[in-house]
């Protein structure tokens, strides 16, 4: 069996960059590999069904577990499968564990590898995030870039110019999409949410993994509760350590399960400021014209920065950060960044096309 690309996606923001991608490539011979690294219908089935992505042809089903455990079976499993469905070239999304898997397989059966958001960096190393994507552009043949300062990342990392393709950001392609559907009014009445409300996201290791540091974390989210509202879907990551250290303990505190792309949009479109240490959340809100303060030392999106729409804050700085963006005028969604423009997954299919056809 021979099949001409193969995608592999493994988490949330995976399926949201790949829907425009497989939809503009319509016509070839494809197949959706899940890993099933997020594995609760909340984080992953009602994405398939919002997004109008098929059925995953193959599901892993691998689960969690640690970064070896889980980048282990990913790669036995993906190993399997490549070798049955033998793609032509192997379609990666982001920097999670299921797209270091892949690329690292497909490398060692001489497979082509293609990076959807290659070139991001944050220069931490303690990131696990930071580790996979950069691994992951040394093994890609080819590199789709979300923003320009990427290419010289990959350029002063030594991969060849001719790899890298400046082709936008396929998340904002999915986001300007469904715009019409993401009602603020119906997910405040379908979740009780307030009129005026802080939304915040918290998973990334360095702040949720640790007890200490959770409890901390939770502290400064309170005071932002004490300034508004503020509505937080707890992602399963950390969630043990957010509500053991108190989280749901403030009257302000509105918990909510993890939500569906079109909810959760829809949330974060209403919100009056974003806390988050997300990546791609950080786009969306530059897009939808929302301040984000980001809870983290640093950003592998640092064109969201420059933009104005994004902001970096110490668990100390969070507070005031909340308070000055509470305090000032919303302004309507400026210029977006280049290329941002929802057509980024057409051109991914037109790199992907002429590459076959050179070949």
């Amino acid at each position: 069996m021979i099949t001409s690309i193969v995608h592999v996606l493994g988490a949330r923001p995976n399926l949201v960059k790949a829907a425009p991608v497989i939809a503009a490539l319509r016509g070839l011979d494809q197949v959706v590999l899940h890993t099933g690294q997020h594995y609760d219908a909340r984080m992953s089935q009602i994405f398939f069904d919002e997004l109008g992505l098929p059925e995953p042809d193959v599901n892993l089903g691998v689960g969690s577990g640690s970064h070896a455990a889980q980048t282990a079976a990913l790669m036995v499993g993906l190993e399997r499968e490549f070798a049955r469905l033998r793609p032509e070239l192997v379609v990666v999304y982001g920097d999670v564990n299921s797209t270091i898997a892949a690329a690292l397989v497909a490398a060692k059966l001489h497979i082509p590898v293609a990076h959807v958001e290659a070139g991001l960096r944050s220069f931490d190393m303690t990131m696990p995030e930071e580790v996979n994507r950069r691994l992951t552009d040394q093994l890609s043949d080819l590199c789709f870039v979300t923003s320009p300062e990427a290419i010289g990342h990959l350029a002063n990392e030594g991969i060849p110019v001719q790899r890298a393709h400046f082709v936008g950001n396929p998340m904002i392609d999915t986001l300007l999409a469904n715009l019409d559907a993401f009602d603020t009014d119906r997910v405040r009445a379908t979740h009780a949410l307030p009129d005026r409300y802080v939304l915040a996201t918290m998973h990334r290791p360095a702040n949720v993994d640790d007890p200490n540091t959770a409890a901390t974390l939770v502290q400064h989210l309170h005071g932002v509760a004490d300034l508004t509202d503020l509505v937080i879907p707890v992602h399963p990551r950390g969630r043990a350590n957010l509500l053991a250290a108190g989280l749901d303990q403030h009257p302000g505190v509105h918990i909510l399960q993890p939500l569906g792309y079109i909810d959760f949009i829809a949330a974060v479109r209403g919100a009056a400021t974003v806390v988050t240490d997300s990546g791609g959340l950080q786009e969306e809100t530059t897009i939808l014209g929302v301040p984000c303060l980001t809870v983290r030392p640093n950003t592998e999106r640092p064109i969201t920065i420059t933009h104005g729409t994004n902001r970096l804050v110490t668990f100390e700085e969070l507070v005031p950060a909340a308070r000055k963006t509470l305090a000032a005028d919303r302004h309507p969604p400026g210029e977006a960044p280049p290329l941002w423009d929802g057509k980024a997954g057409p051109r991914i299919a037109d790199v992907i096309r002429r590459w076959k056809e050179a070949k």
